[in-house]
Formats: structure tokens, C-alpha cells, sequence
């Protein structure tokens, strides 16, 4: 067997745990920053919050602290044999009390333009009972034995977030069989199916979109005669109704336009995911918390950072007088230099978080002004047809940034203007050639697409080729494909699905 040998050369490059740090508050947006931080605050009783304090003497009173340290350094040899010498002779206490790092917040970049943002409100919610809990309640009011109760327990803890019932009956009955030890048939289940969906909401525990409507009809068959028809509707022409032939139902159920306009009004009252408007609310997904602001003062851009989340943090007052205590002693043994060095721990980790804040800070800032100077335009109108094509690798160059810490920027973050608060993706687009050679975002093509589907005649929508003809016209050069790919991402449905009466 012959030997071959090769010489090979590999570029590798390893992350610090302070830039593996940084790179994971900057994707933290500002609604979750103020959690990291009290995290933070419970893991080192070296990092608290305060107010700025007036410390210029106590930093006189410190700044011979290291000459001192350095003469009483050679007392150490008269220690225990015992004591480890390493562990103490490089502590520089100086450093730790007289270089400033008790000033409060120079990170922070405060929103004078909205000063509540600064207060700690708290939002009012209203305490709801989750869905599955209401549906137990319901049960309670039933007149059940013990058998028919665990199958209704059973049935509705099958029930998923919409309200529908997905399982078969036989996976249920094996549940029942195994788990709680109750022996009960395919028949018994839909008995108490049928008991469930007698429950409010209307439509719950349907077993597909078809029968949740027809439950919600079957409630209001008292309503009139429109409720009739939409119940044969659905029951005869389901599939019919979903794709709009409406032709075919009307020459089926021999029905006027009008009595069609009624059959449909009827249906799309009707609540499709009975379960999804009960339960318990997110706060941190129902409310969007802006990490920027944006004013127009006179034509002058005025960006801010929404600093709400971030409260003042300095190094430990109590960390720094144990330095003092420990310095003005006269003797200094093992017990006193292990405090020491717990204490260099505390504030090096202190200081260590304090400094990724006032980094991420500064980069969040710098990345945001870019965007704002590069879509200057669209921030003093508000017309999304004046945004340029913007590219993560512009932003990159302006700021001097990595193109990734760019992208963990612009992820999860939102910017609020005048005009509407939007995500910070929002503004990334690629281009598109003009007849004239021009280079627009692909995001004014999908705003003229919109305004054309908005002002169609729904009774005759525009299909993807005439919509590709309009656009064609107006000198942007665009296939069918890509107007098909640009209508799916403004989930816009074809024009067949768009069709009115």
C-alpha cells in the first residue's frame, strides 16, 4: 500500500466568551433585555442598579491603593508554608476602585422625545380562563357518571389549540384503555362528542373546518332562511364553496345572485377557530415593544434608542468599600486575600456585562443610523415605492460591522417612525432593473402589485398575467413567475380566490 502525504493549511476562528456574549444580546430585542439584565443582577451581587453618586473623593482616597498594595506584598512570605502564593500576587486592587467604573450609564442613550417610555409602567391585562378550563367548567354543569366523565375529560384534552378534535376515535379509546383503565367503544366516544360540541364556543370539537361551520349554522338555523341554504351549502357543495365556483352551486341549489350574496354573508360570520379567541394572553407576544424611535423634526432625522429596558447599572458600592476596608488594614492574612479575589471575580464579571451593554448599545445605534441615512427618503415620506434595495452587505460597509452582526441586529427588532412601527427586515430588499436601467427594491414592485390588486374590479380580478402586463407597462421588468412568487408573499390569494359578487 503506498503512502501519500499532504500538507494542508486551515484558517480557524475561535469566538470569546465576551463576543459569544455580545452576540447574544444583540439578537435579544428590547421587550426580553430587561429579563437578561435582572438574570444578571441575581447571579452577581457585584452588579446593581443606582443612581449617579458624587465619588471623586472616595477615588482620591483610593489612588495610592496599588503603591500600598505593592509594599505590603512582601509581607506575604511570612504566611502559612501552606498558603499559595500564585493565587494572590498578581491582584491589582487599583484598578478596581479608582478607574471610574462607578459612573452610572454612560451606555445609556435616553428618549428625551418620549420620556414615559423611561417609566416602569406595567400593562393592565384582564385574567382569562384558559380554553381548557372553560370547557371543564362546562362539564361540571353536566349530569355525568363516572365513566362518561373521564371520556369527556379525555376528549377534551385532546382538543388542540383551535378547538378541533384531530384524533381518531380509536386512538382515544386506547388512551382511555391504557392510561386511565376505562374500556369504552368507538359509539360511546361520539355520544359524548356530541355532548362537547354542544359547548360554547360555537364549532368546538369538530373534527375538520366543514363540520365546525355547520355546528356554528345549526345554532342560528332560527335566524332565517339564508342560514338554511348555507347549511345545504356546506353540506352538499363544500369543496365547491372553497374554491368559489360559484356557478356550479348555484346551478345545483338553483339559487339567485342575491339569495347567493345572502348564503355567503351567512358563512363568513362564522368563527373557523372557535378555540383561538379563548385562553390565556402572551403579554410579550400581544404587544410590540419599539427598540428605536424616529422623529422628523423640520427635515432633520432624529434617531433615539429606546432605553426602557435598560436600567442604570454600576459596580457594587458595598464590593468597593470591603477594597477600602481590606487596604487600610495593617495585617492582611490567607482568609482576607481569598476575599479579595472572590471579590476581583465579582466586579471582573461585573464589568464585563456592563461593557456588552454599552457594545451593544453603541453597535444597535450605528446599525440603525445607517438604515435610516440609507432609506432617508422613506422615513420622511412614508412611501414605501422610494425605499433602495438594501442588502445586509450595505449595511456592513457603512458601519464597518460583520455582515452576520448585522443580521442579529436587524433580527427581532423594530424601529417606530410616523408612519407606522415597522420590523427592521422590513427595510431589506433586492432590486429590480427598470426599462430606464434603473435599479428599484423589489419592495416598491410589491407595493404598485398591491395598490393594482386593491383597485381591481373583484367581480373580474386581474390574474397573475395581466397584473405581469400592468407592471411591464409601468417599465419594470418582471415574468409571470416572479409577480406569482411576489402575490404568495403578500398572501394574496390567485385571482379565481379573489373573486366578489
Amino acid at each position: 500500500m503506498a503512502l501519500s502525504q499532504s500538507l494542508q493549511q486551515k484558517l480557524l476562528q475561535k469566538l470569546s466568551p465576551q463576543q459569544i456574549q455580545l452576540m447574544k444580546l444583540l439578537q435579544i430585542p428590547t421587550a426580553y433585555l430587561e429579563e437578561r439584565i435582572k438574570e444578571e443582577l441575581e447571579e452577581n451581587p457585584a452588579l446593581e442598579t443606582g443612581e449617579e453618586q458624587n465619588e471623586d473623593e472616595f477615588d482620591e482616597d483610593l489612588n495610592g491603593i496599588d503603591d500600598n498594595y505593592n509594599d505590603d506584598h512582601t509581607e506575604e512570605e511570612t504566611y502559612d508554608a501552606d498558603d499559595t502564593v500564585d493565587n494572590f500576587e498578581n491582584i491589582d486592587i487599583s484598578e478596581y476602585v479608582s478607574d471610574g467604573d462607578d459612573d452610572v450609564a454612560d451606555y445609556r442613550t435616553r428618549d428625551d422625545n418620549y420620556p414615559e417610555m423611561d417609566e416602569q409602567k406595567t400593562l393592565p391585562h384582564k385574567v382569562e380562563t384558559s380554553f381548557h378550563e372553560s370547557l371543564l367548567d362546562q362539564l361540571g354543569m353536566l349530569s355525568l357518571d363516572e365513566k362518561t366523565l373521564k371520556i369527556a375529560e379525555q376528549i377534551v384534552g385532546s382538543l388542540d389549540d383551535d378547538g378541533y378534535l384531530r384524533r381518531e376515535l380509536s386512538s382515544i379509546s386506547d388512551d382511555l384503555a391504557f392510561r386511565q383503565n376505562v374500556m369504552a367503544d368507538e359509539q360511546e366516544i361520539e355520544a359524548v362528542i356530541k355532548k362537547i360540541q354542544q359547548f360554547d364556543p360555537p364549532g368546538i370539537c369538530a373534527r375538520d373546518l366543514q363540520e365546525c361551520l355547520l355546528l356554528q349554522l345549526y345554532r342560528n338555523l332560527k335566524e332565517g332562511k339564508n342560514v338554511g341554504m348555507a347549511i345545504q351549502v356546506l353540506e352538499k357543495y363544500f369543496d365547491e364553496f372553497t374554491k368559489k365556483h360559484y356557478e356550479k352551486i348555484q346551478r345545483g341549489l338553483n339559487l339567485t345572485d342575491e339569495d347567493l350574496k345572502l348564503v355567503i354573508g351567512a358563512i363568513i360570520k362564522l368563527n373557523p377557530k372557535p378555540g383561538g379567541n379563548v385562553g390565556e394572553i402572551n403579554i410579550a407576544e400581544s404587544y410590540i415593544v419599539p427598540d428605536f424611535f424616529i422623529l422628523n423634526s423640520g427635515g432633520k432625522l432624529e434617531l433615539s434608542l429606546n432605553s426602557r429596558n435598560a436600567p442604570d447599572l454600576r459596580i457594587s458600592e458595598g464590593y468597593r468599600d470591603m477594597l477600602k476596608e481590606y487596604d487600610r488594614g495593617s495585617k492582611k492574612d490567607k482568609r482576607q486575600k481569598e476575599a479579595v479575589l472572590f471579590i476581583k471575580q465579582k466586579i471582573d464579571s461585573a464589568k464585563w456585562f456592563i461593557d456588552m451593554i454599552k457594545q451593544r448599545q453603541h453597535t444597535l445605534l450605528s446599525t440603525m443610523d445607517a438604515i435610516m441615512n440609507y432609506q432617508r427618503e422613506f422615513f420622511l415620506t412614508g412611501d414605501q415605492t422610494v425605499l433602495r434595495p438594501m442588502i445586509l452587505k450595505d449595511i456592513a460597509e457603512m458601519t464597518g460591522l460583520d455582515i452576520s452582526t448585522v443580521s442579529r441586529v436587524a433580527n427581532s427588532k423594530f424601529v417606530q417612525t410616523e408612519f407606522g412601527t415597522y420590523r427592521l427586515k422590513f427595510f431589506f430588499s433586492e432590486s429590480l432593473s427598470t426599462d430606464s436601467g434603473e435599479e428599484v427594491s423589489t419592495r416598491e414592485v410589491k407595493k404598485i402589485l398591491s395598490d393594482l390588486i386593491e383597485g381591481e374590479d373583484k367581480r373580474k380580478p386581474l390574474s397573475d398575467e395581466r397584473l405581469t402586463e400592468l407592471l411591464q407597462e409601468k417599465g419594470y421588468n418582471i415574468a409571470r413567475r416572479t409577480v406569482a412568487k411576489y402575490r404568495e408573499q403578500l398572501n394574496i390569494p390567485v385571482a379565481r380566490l379573489r373573486k366578489e359578487l
